[in-house]
């Protein structure tokens, strides 16, 4: 991918230089590079996060504010005070707006939040110290790699001259001198360079605007830095700082693919579309909308693609796999072709390899990446999700293909019988009692509208999400489980909330964004409620207390593990952990950060509390205590397997039922060749 330079920006006078710290002149490239795409162009790089300390502190730390981009009034992201409007990161010119974290995992989880919900078109900076700063990012910059989500990773490094060797918290490797921490992000990463020399930032800076501007590449771009080499002045050409926009391509499909794609689809007559996250990175859903309207094809979505239609639309029938709806996980039992639309098909979408069970199924995919495009031995047709669905919808216009009306009243009469089973999910028949976690999703579900985003990436709720959530909008829900990390949700919340403010929502009023965490995933990653508060944004964070791991205990039971060690409580005579639960006050630790809180006991204070926080103009967190594990996830169950490998041998009969289940299910997978 090559950038191009507006064309009303002359080009620097030829041999012009600039003399900068390397980390300078990081900073000045940053603030001028662009994505466009559909004529629409917007900053790639629009706001750095930070953790300082030996390794960037002197380095990219002085470059922010040499620039007056840190602490200046223009570029500031704080509150002038308790209660009143955030004054939110802006990047007037070619300033770098800088937000202070706590964690320098939550920061890179903050700016994946915020590069999903600008679309992959603008993304954030991470800068760290050396050490401990740099390996938090690992967990973090893997996550935005498996999402296919841009994030540029910039942690300190060692000295490259070792004037002293050992330095603080370095590591030392006995066969390798040039090895540090920092080569922990190599396998999670898309792009890995260490700028050795000031010079030799010029070409890597270069290739990490273009893998993260590259919607089949993108994902975390590390370049390590060592402390030395960031404050090292060079000359550098004023050509590295001119404007460059990086188009966001959109590939349409190769005229073979397409006819044999074409020929496919017209010879199905139980086709199913399974659409994914790929919908979305390519603004799609109009377009899968339109295709649906001529053909009638249902479509199932993944965790990634729900919302690529609204739960009320014909077509949409709702979650697929593991986590999906008894509608959708029929219809793939049955469908003799299958039409992936950027999806990557992963386990909990095939059920492990047991879903797609009609002996003469196909498959169709339609991915901007050849690598999953041929997944599944399908039938390839490598393009941007929008341009081929455009592509597939025009060349079956004149042909005539839509499915037999027996099939449309087949899935639409499906999906009712499961709408009932959601009411029957959701509805709370006792005002006064505590609520369950599918009653607290009902009371949610009964208050949004098309503007408020669900955040939420472990634990339980996901499944229940999947299967129940009635999505509103293209981008309400808001699931990352393609690493389901807990610890996600508070800082991605916060990054989703930038976004907003980016695309000037504020002027209209700002969308109620929704953090929404079991008691496990909060005490992962509390940290960043505290930058909530700093920055006085609107951020709804609701807490569901169920003591414990309730996801891996429900998995645990399954598997035969008889849920050992996924509760919180005391230790029993025996050792275990089955005594009272811990006296832990989630509700006072949130408001001993700063955050307003809002206590629910039943299920009346609980619709109350919502209704609060969605109005509030600052951070709200609403706190409730669910109902037993044993109903935590309520009904109805999952209605696709999952492989879980069980012990093979065991003494205990628990484990001993739960593998001769094992054998059962496992009998039923196949492999797509």
């Amino acid at each position: 991918m090559s950038p191009t330079r507006p064309a009303n920006r002359p080009d620097a006078p030829h041999g012009a230089t600039r003399r900068l710290t390397t980390a300078q002149a990081l900073i000045a490239f940053l603030a001028r590079q662009y994505t466009e795409r559909d004529g629409r162009r917007q900053r790639l790089i629009s706001a750095t996060w930070g953790i300082f300390g030996h390794g960037n502190v002197a380095g990219i730390g002085q470059a922010l504010l040499e620039a007056g981009h840190a602490g200046s009034p223009t570029a500031s992201t704080a509150s002038a005070g308790p209660g009143s409007a955030p004054r939110i990161p802006t990047a007037p010119g070619h300033r770098m707006p800088f937000l202070q974290g706590r964690n320098e995992q939550a920061m890179v989880h903050a700016a994946v939040g915020y590069a999903r919900q600008s679309g992959r078109l603008s993304a954030h900076a991470v800068t760290t110290s050396i050490g401990p700063g740099a390996t938090n990012l690992v967990t973090g910059a893997a996550l935005a790699t498996v999402n296919r989500l841009p994030v540029l990773l910039l942690p300190g490094d060692t000295f490259a001259t070792r004037p002293a060797d050992p330095v603080l918290q370095q590591l030392e490797v006995p066969y390798a001198g040039d090895v540090s921490v920092n080569d922990c992000l190599r396998p999670v990463s898309r792009y890995f360079d260490r700028i050795t020399r000031p010079e030799a930032l010029i070409p890597a800076a270069l290739q990490a605007m273009r893998v993260l501007a590259d919607p089949v590449e993108t994902g975390a771009v590390t370049l390590a830095l060592p402390q030395d080499v960031q404050a090292e002045a060079y000359d550098w050409p004023e050509e590295f700082f001119a404007e460059r926009d990086w188009h966001v391509r959109r590939p349409a499909p190769d005229t073979a693919e397409l006819e044999a794609a074409v020929r496919v689809i017209r010879s199905a007559r139980r086709p199913l579309i399974v659409a994914g996250g790929g919908v979305r990175h390519s603004a799609a859903e109009e377009t899968l909308a339109a295709f649906t309207a001529a053909t009638r094809i249902p479509v199932a979505s993944t965790q990634a693609g729900k919302g690529a239609l609204r739960h009320d639309h014909p077509a949409d029938v709702g979650g697929i796999g593991h986590t999906g709806t008894a509608t959708a996980d029929e219809l793939a039992r049955t469908a003799d072709l299958v039409i992936g639309v950027g999806t990557r098909f992963t386990d909990f979408t095939t059920a492990s390899g047991t879903l797609f069970s009609n002996p003469a199924v196909r498959f169709l995919h339609l991915n901007i990446a050849a690598s999953d495009a041929h997944k599944l031995a399908a039938r390839p047709l490598v393009a941007d999700a929008r341009a081929g669905l455009e592509a597939l919808t025009a060349a079956l216009a004149g042909r005539g293909y839509r499915v037999d009306p027996a099939y449309e009243t087949e899935y639409a009469g499906a999906k009712e019988a499961w709408e009932e089973k959601v009411e029957a999910s959701f509805a709370t028949p006792v005002p006064t009692a505590r609520p369950t976690q599918t009653q607290v999703l009902g009371l949610l579900d009964a208050l949004v509208t098309e503007d408020d985003i669900l955040i939420n990436a472990a634990g339980s709720l996901p499944g229940d999400l999947h299967r129940l959530w009635r999505t509103r909008s293209r981008d309400q829900y808001h699931v990352e489980y393609g690493y389901s990390c807990m610890g996600y949700e508070i800082p991605a919340a916060i990054g989703v909330l930038l976004a907003e403010a980016a695309r000037g929502a504020r002027s209209r009023g700002h969308r109620p964004v929704w953090a929404l965490v079991g008691d496990g995933t909060y005490l992962m990653n509390p940290t960043e409620t505290v930058t909530a508060v700093q920055e006085n944004l609107p951020l709804k964070l609701v807490i569901l207390q169920n003591h414990g791991y309730a996801s891996i205990g429900g998995l645990s039971e399954a598997v035969g593990a008889e849920r050992f060690g996924t509760a919180y409580r005391h230790r029993d005579a025996d050792g275990g952990f089955t005594g009272p639960p811990l006296p832990v006050d989630l509700a006072a630790n949130a408001a001993s950060l700063g955050m307003r809180v809002l206590r629910a006991a039943t299920v009346d204070e609980l619709c109350k509390a919502l209704a609060e926080a969605r109005d509030a103009e600052g951070p709200t967190c609403v706190y409730v205590e669910t109902e037993t594990p044993d109903t935590v996830s309520g009904p109805p169950p999952a209605q696709a397997w999952w492989d879980v490998p069980v012990a093979e041998t065991a003494s205990r009969p628990a484990a001993a039922r739960a593998r001769e289940e094992y054998d059962r299910q496992a009998a039923s997978r196949r492999r797509h060749l």
